[in-house]
């Protein structure tokens, strides 16, 4: 009997000590890595400007995963219009790059890889986009400045005009400039977007230059993210169409809403 009293004594204070135990242990490590993605339904998915849907909705996604040295890698996808590149109903973008802030202002630079799968046999539509940015906030307004550099590549050229005829590779400089800043008490953010597209390649329709412009509203609720936004270019009517049966103007002003979940 006392044995057994001694034994449960010593199991009885070994109880009572564990959670002291499991207190005193030390916290895990944080992980130095991040993963991040999420899902968007988007009423017309515009790329500089320009319809890549037919005025359509598209479905799109995301995953990345970044690490606290600053360098980060991941993936973006759309639904498209199969006019965009040769056939193919997607586009799946891949990108590494490095992220870092100095003095309040944050630099970042990488690489873009635009991959159109199951576009027509023989085709070259994939093109490569180095990128580099700079933000910065002051006070209650963000700014930021950026600008993507296409270098000269078969799928850029627009040798269906006669603008561009002939010549079996273009390249593309696009720059642009935003402001952002949030309306007090509302929970929405508005994002003003001027964009210049540069060179005669197919990004510019065969045109020497185009300018783009965005307002957008948005407004952030736990996982979810919905946005409404006015879209334009100065494309003529009839400059830029999708060349389908429809000859849609996908460069026309429209208005576009999109509802996202981040994870």
């Amino acid at each position: 009997m006392r044995t057994t009293l001694v034994g449960l004594s010593l199991l009885a204070a070994f109880a009572a000590a564990a959670p002291a135990l499991a207190e005193d242990a030390p916290a895990a490590p944080a992980s130095d890595f991040t993963v991040t993605g999420g899902a968007t339904l988007v009423s017309d998915y515009r790329f500089r400007g320009v319809s890549q849907t037919n005025t359509h909705f598209a479905m799109q996604g995301t995953l990345g995963v970044s690490h606290s040295s600053g360098f980060y890698i991941g993936t973006w996808g759309s639904s498209i219009d199969d006019y965009i590149s040769a056939g193919s109903d997607q586009e799946i973008d891949l990108y590494a790059g490095y992220k870092k802030t100095i003095n309040g202002t944050t630099i970042d630079g990488g690489v873009l890889y635009y991959f159109y799968p199951g576009n027509a046999k023989g085709s070259t539509t994939d093109f490569v986009e180095p990128y580099l940015n700079a933000s910065h906030t002051f006070g209650p307004i963000g700014a930021k400045i950026g600008m993507n550099y296409a270098p000269k590549q078969h799928a850029l050229r627009c040798d269906y005009d006669v603008r561009c005829a002939g010549k079996a590779r273009e390249d593309n400089l696009y720059t642009y400039a935003e402001l952002s800043g949030a309306i007090p008490g509302t929970g929405v953010t508005v994002t003003g977007h001027l964009g210049e597209s540069w060179g005669r390649s197919y990004l510019t329709n065969g045109l020497k230059d185009y300018t783009d412009w965005s307002l957008t509203a948005a407004y952030t609720w736990k996982a979810l993210t919905f946005s409404v936004a006015y879209v334009d270019t100065d494309f003529k009517k009839g400059e830029i169409t999708s060349g389908d049966p429809t000859f849609r103007n996908i460069g026309k002003a429209g208005v576009v809403g999109s509802v996202g979940v981040a994870f």
